[in-house]
């Protein structure tokens, strides 16, 4: 790992000194140059995630798609959400508005006994190779994300946020992203809570969220693809998540309506398997929330909104009872 980690830092320092640092003293802002390098490589990574989407994921789509693709409007606005998240601007908008607030909760936390517990020291000998540690942290930061998504699912509140997400009835390699942005928040300071909690190092942060996402826009693809007996349970396939967004299976349970689902995880199927979620069925389900499909007793059917700025407000309005 360690040449994949030297040619890393050689482009991300390039691309610094080429493009980024320029427009950072240009604009006045040459205090924040150190931040600004950090930035440049979320910035890298999400360069890197897009051009694999558009070299390998595109392509596998188009070989072997699930339906064919008849709302590009749709998928436009999911590029959209895609751009914002991968291209850093998202966590730039974060690191103006939240991180102070959220150095001060860590410090808070860390002065109270909640210091970094460094599970990579646990087994000394064993976790000192890195890849092994990196491994362990992967698992760990997997769980973490399992647990949000359940809770994402089983708290109302939080479902009228995450819903918009399950919005999308035309699955495709970019609807990854497609969150409100308040979820994300959320989302995002837990992950980052934990991460700093069991001592996560910076660049296998990166390396894990990284590695996260580009799993999660091949799961979201509109393609047919699953991984075998075995591997369907090593590594979550697309046909995996795609019962998860399908109607009335991936987020209800109990009978219509209900809060609930299946096949809740993020990279590994091994916790939905544990804690009795997972639906390993062969079947490919058309996707989207059941309130889009079938009008409720007034004969009504709910609209989560067709851009990404209606599709922000609506989330606001069913947060609030309203929508």
């Amino acid at each position: 790992m360690e040449w994949l980690s030297d040619a890393f830092d050689l482009a991300q320092q390039w691309l610094f000194e080429a493009v980024v640092q320029p427009l950072v003293y240009a604009a006045g802002l040459g205090g924040w140059a150190e931040d600004a390098f950090d930035a440049t490589g979320w910035l890298l990574v999400g360069l890197v995630q897009i051009a694999v989407l558009l070299a390998v994921i595109g392509p596998l789509e188009r070989w072997r798609p699930v339906e064919p693709v008849r709302d590009r409007q749709a998928v436009r606005v999911d590029v959209i959400y895609t751009l914002v998240h991968r291209l850093g601007l998202f966590r730039l908008a974060l690191f103006f508005l939240v991180t102070p607030l959220f150095d001060v909760v860590l410090g808070w936390l860390r002065g109270r006994g909640w210091g970094t517990l460094h599970l990579d020291e646990l087994w000394p000998g064993v976790t000192d190779i890195p890849w092994v540690a990196f491994v362990l942290y992967l698992v760990v930061l997997d769980l973490v994300e399992y647990l949000i998504h359940r809770g994402q699912h089983r708290f109302a509140w939080w479902w009228r946020l995450h819903a918009l997400h399950h919005s999308q009835r035309q699955m495709t390699m970019w609807s990854d992203d497609r969150n409100h942005l308040l979820d994300d928040l959320i989302h995002d300071a837990v992950v980052v809570a934990a991460a700093q909690l069991i001592g996560v190092a910076p660049g296998q942060f990166v390396a894990a969220v990284a590695l996260m996402q580009l799993s999660q826009s091949l799961q979201h693809a509109n393609l047919r693809l699953a991984f075998g007996r075995l591997g369907e349970r090593l590594w979550i396939s697309p046909r995996f998540h795609r019962l998860h967004h399908a109607i009335g299976v991936g987020h209800e349970s109990h009978g219509p309506r209900t809060l609930g689902g299946r096949n809740f995880g993020v990279l590994l199927p091994w916790w939905d398997m544990l804690f009795g979620s997972a639906d390993f069925s062969a079947r490919y389900e058309p996707t989207g929330i059941r309130d889009q499909v079938e009008p409720d007793a007034q004969g009504r059917v709910r609209d989560y909104g067709r851009g990404f700025w209606a599709q922000q407000w609506l989330g606001l309005k069913r947060l609030a009872g309203r929508a």
